[in-house]
C-alpha cells in the first residue's frame, strides 16, 4: 500500500530511535508498504530538523539521500487549501499526486478530517495496528 508519512513522523523517525515513528520507518524499509513523498515535505523536514534539533547540513544531505533512496518523490499537480496550517495541505497534495491509500500523521487537524478524497488519514499508532 501506498502511504504519505506527516513531517512528524519523520521527525519522530530520525529523532527518536527505537520509537513509533522508526518503527513505522521499518515497515517501509521491509517492504510492507511504499512510501512517496513531496519535495515540500523534505523541505520542512529538514527545516525543523536543523531548527529544533540542531543538525548540521551534513546529516540533513544523509537525511536527504536516505529519503530519496527509501521512497518515490511525487511533484504535486495541485494546490489546496483544505487546512489551516498550510504544511499539512502539502501533505494531501502528495497524497493526492502520488495515488496514496493512506496518510500517516499525529496531526490533529488531519485527524479530524478521517478521509480526503478516498485517502484516509490515522495517526501513527493505528498504522502500525
Amino acid at each position: 500500500m501506498k502511504v504519505v508519512f506527516d513531517t512528524n513522523v519523520f521527525v519522530a523517525a530520525l529523532t527518536l530511535p527505537g520509537g513509533r515513528g522508526d518503527q513505522a520507518i521499518r515497515k517501509i524499509v521491509e517492504g510492507e508498504d511504499s512510501l512517496a513523498f513531496s519535495k515540500p515535505i523534505l523541505d520542512e523536514l529538514l527545516s525543523v530538523l536543523a531548527r529544533k534539533f540542531a543538525r548540521d547540513r551534513e546529516e540533513l544531505a544523509r537525511v536527504a539521500v536516505f529519503l530519496s533512496n527509501l521512497g518515490e518523490i511525487v511533484e504535486p499537480v495541485e494546490s489546496l487549501t483544505v487546512l489551516a496550517d498550510e504544511p499539512d495541505n502539502r501533505i494531501l497534495e502528495c497524497a493526492l499526486a502520488a495515488n496514496a491509500r493512506l496518510i500517516v500523521t499525529g496531526d490533529r487537524a488531519m485527524l479530524a478530517l478521517g478521509e480526503y478524497r478516498g485517502v484516509r488519514i490515522v495517526s501513527l499508532g493505528t498504522y502500525l495496528g
